[in-house]
């Protein structure tokens, strides 16, 4: 067989390097076309990494169901009444609502006044339970979160971001079972935490103090109100079905007409996801048909010059048929002589690709030490990827090679010895 013969490799490299630079400047289009598809790949990775870390561990699977006022009147009531959310509702969703995995009760109340010793500013304070920790993108890099004691004993701990511990303790001072005044109350620091997401929501993020919810309700006069509800679908569920099990419960117990959104509104976070998820499925094919587009043209010019390489050898395929060659082998041999053009440039074209990638991921931690927002994470090409361009690779060169060993096999013999 053409694969096994060598000679048949002789002639085939022979034949390659007869005119280096035809076959150089055939070679690159290939080359160009395997290096973009790769490189935009590539990119499309790393911008897919970097808008994904904005949910920065947050539940993917996560929802956020809040009161306001009712749009029409309902049950005998008025409109524009605001439907205000307490402790029963959160035992009656537990109780009720099946659907829900995670459930967070929250309190808010703005951004009062914190203040320790001379120091002063306003930061986010949350009122929660311990759950919340299974919902947010928190990461404690000093003591600990809050816990059921905590929340069972309305103990006045809290936990404060990364931003209130540089505006009021000084640089390397310990927190840590430090008091700080919250809207006159005093608090006791019990951890440190530091936000896993990116850009402004990191920021904001960041700018929070957690205290424990019934201590919240206790000590700032909320009684037993709850401000909103974050909550996370129970497996097998998802978040859109879970979120209007417990805004239909809440209506209901709220006198609220079943269809009134703006009394009770929530936010789905796996919606989102989900659309972006979509958005770069999108993108990927984009990519991968811009990147196949530029290697077609590839193609093509190397099937081009083949057949400019059959024209030029008509007289030696003649002989080779007069001779006795079967016609398959020099069909195979054209064919052959294609796919090598071809993968050897397609080859040299992913080591590229795949090492300007590399490179770009290597130098982008030195690039991000500023601790600005990264929207380009972790730039990559996946092995799937790159095994699908390899076929690509294969696949062009045959594809290449086949018209042109068409028309070598169709001149007949005669005819090829009287062109020289």
């Amino acid at each position: 067989m053409i694969l096994f013969d060598r000679d048949h490799w002789q002639e085939i490299l022979e034949a390659l390097a007869k005119n280096k630079l035809r076959t150089l400047l055939t070679a690159f289009g290939v080359f160009w076309g395997i290096f973009l598809l790769v490189v935009l790949l590539g990119a499309g990775n790393g911008i897919q990494n970097g808008v994904l870390r904005q949910f920065g561990g947050v539940a993917t699977n996560s929802f956020f169901v809040w009161g306001g006022s009712t749009s029409r009147p309902w049950a005998g009531l008025k409109a524009g009444r605001w439907v205000m959310f307490d402790n029963d509702d959160t035992a009656a969703i537990r109780r009720e609502v099946p659907e829900v995995g995670i459930l967070a009760p929250r309190a808010s109340r703005g951004m009062p006044n914190v203040v320790r010793g001379t120091k002063l500013n306003t930061f986010r304070v949350l009122g929660d339970e311990p759950a919340i920790f299974g919902i947010e993108s928190l990461r404690i890099v000093r003591g600990r979160f809050l816990n059921e004691l905590d929340l069972a004993e309305a103990r006045k701990v809290a936990v404060i971001g990364s931003r209130p511990r540089e505006v009021l303790f000084e640089p390397g001072e310990d927190p840590l079972g430090e008091a700080i005044e919250i809207g006159g109350v005093s608090f006791k620091v019990i951890g440190v935490f530091e936000s896993r997401q990116l850009g402004g929501s990191a920021e904001w993020q960041q700018q929070t103090i957690y205290v424990p919810l019934s201590t919240y309700q206790q000590a700032f006069n909320y009684r037993d109100r709850v401000g909103y509800y974050a909550a996370t679908a129970a497996p097998g569920v998802s978040a859109a079905a879970a979120q209007e099990k417990v805004a239909a419960l809440l209506r209901k117990r709220h006198r609220v007409a079943p269809d009134d959104r703006r009394a009770v509104g929530g936010y789905d976070i796996e919606e989102e996801f989900r659309k972006v998820q979509g958005l770069f499925t999108g993108i990927h094919a984009l990519m991968w048909l811009v990147g196949l587009g530029t290697l077609a043209a590839g193609a093509i010019g190397v099937s081009n010059i083949m057949l400019i390489v059959v024209r030029e050898r008509t007289p030696e395929i003649g002989i080779r048929r007069a001779v006795g060659a079967v016609p398959v082998w020099v069909m195979a041999q054209i064919v052959v002589e294609a796919v090598i053009l071809t993968a050897l440039a397609g080859l040299l074209g992913l080591a590229a690709g795949i090492g300007v990638v590399e490179l770009v991921a290597a130098l982008l931690p030195a690039a991000g030490t500023g601790g600005g927002p990264q929207m380009f994470q972790n730039p990559g090409v996946e092995p799937g990827d790159a095994l699908r361009a390899l076929t690509v690779l294969v696949a062009a060169g045959a594809l290449a090679g086949v018209a042109p060993a068409q028309r070598a096999i169709a001149v007949p013999p005669v005819v090829a010895l009287r062109s020289e």
